[in-house]
């Protein structure tokens, strides 16, 4: 992931991708298509258990989890990605990156950074990141707030399209429950209907979106510079 085009480009195919599943189900639950198996028997063709439905409902969470998660970490590295194509220096930058930053390099081993090292002010923005240390799959829209907060952007969204986010709440409890085998997907699918399902999807969608306008106003602007420091 290079700059925050080519974030919105892969939000945009991955929520294609996550759309057309979410109205397979509605399909499904309409019986505008069916699920079939032939009996090995008679060979009549039998309608799939009320059960698999709902596993196959419980794991458009899962899609839509890994929607939210992939676009925020995405987002977070092209800050990232910025301030190193602009050569921006530790000096330069703002003191909520300066802190994220700082606190990351307590997690690096000195032997491993010191011969990555060539110009500290620089290279110290580079490896004060990595991606894998960013989230660890509890990503909701509190948390959205808090890295927003951290980084100087705004969280900032439209609430009668996205309800600010509300809905990830769900989203992430129950593809925590499901990862974690807190319940079975039969459970988790049991409880909202397709339409449901297909509002809270556009609901997060749309939030997922705004928070990746932000971040690109954001870099646009270099709103990641302490403009306090700037000579």
């Amino acid at each position: 992931m290079a700059n925050i085009s080519l974030v919105f480009q892969d939000f945009n195919e991955r929520s294609e991708e996550v759309s057309k599943y979410f109205i397979f189900l509605q399909d499904l639950e309409q019986e505008q298509v069916k699920l079939i198996k032939e009996s090995q028997v008679n060979n009549k063709a039998k309608k799939i258990d009320n059960e698999l439905e709902k596993t196959l409902k419980a794991s458009a969470y899962l899609l839509l989890y890994n929607l939210i998660e992939s676009t925020i970490k995405n987002a977070i590295e092209a800050i990232f990605d910025e301030l190193q194509n602009k050569g921006v220096s530790f000096d330069g930058i703002r003191p909520e990156l300066k802190k994220i930053i700082l606190v990351n390099l307590k997690r690096r081993n000195p032997d491993k950074i010191l011969n990555e090292i060539e110009d500290i002010s620089l290279d110290i923005v580079k490896i004060g990141f990595n991606r894998e240390e960013l989230f660890s799959g509890n990503i909701d829209s509190k948390l959205i707030r808090e890295t927003a907060k951290k980084y100087g952007f705004s969280s900032q969204t439209n609430y009668e399209n996205t309800t600010n986010g509300e809905d990830l709440y769900l989203v992430k409890n129950n593809r925590n429950d499901l990862a974690h085998g807190i319940k079975s997907f039969a459970e988790v699918g049991n409880h909202k209907g397709a339409d449901e399902l297909i509002e809270i999807k556009n609901k997060v969608v749309q939030y997922l979106k705004e928070i990746l306008t932000n971040i690109q106003r954001y870099i646009d602007n270099q709103e990641y510079l302490d403009f306090n420091n700037t000579p």
